[in-house]
């Protein structure tokens, strides 16, 4: 015979066993590193090292978070709901020793998606590098 709670019994019950639990991609933990949420440790760690670098001068205008529309050959490359799909990049900033504009995303692993929306990025002119 199965248990039957009510709806009422099952929230009171989620509730005390830490609520529901947001999936995250392969059980990464999110970090605060100076007031900035990050989605994960190794994401937090690159961060530090970034911010030395900018700080030595080596790196300038260390941007986090920054959106990217991406764009197919007819337009914007739109959702099933109908928006414009985004690519967030984790990090993006000027290397002096390059002399060019680098957009960086850390990860422990490439998702399908992500390695989809890097191939746009790269058809769009726009270069992802893996941390």
């Amino acid at each position: 015979m199965t248990d039957r709670i009510t709806a009422a019994e099952f929230r009171k019950q989620r509730s005390a066993n830490g609520g529901a639990r947001k999936g995250r991609v392969r059980g990464t933990k999110a970090m605060v590193v100076d007031g900035i949420k990050f989605h994960s440790k190794k994401e937090a760690r690159r961060y530090g090292v970034l911010r030395q670098l900018e700080r030595a001068g080596i790196i300038e205008n260390l941007r986090l978070q920054v959106p990217y529309e991406l764009r197919g050959q007819d337009g914007p490359i739109l959702t099933p709901t109908g928006r414009k799909m985004i690519y967030k990049a984790d990090f993006v900033y000027f290397d002096r020793r390059i002399d060019a504009e680098v957009v960086e995303d850390s990860k422990g692993w490439a998702t399908d998606v992500f390695k989809i929306k890097k191939a746009i990025l790269a058809a769009q002119g726009v270069e992802v590098v893996e941390t």
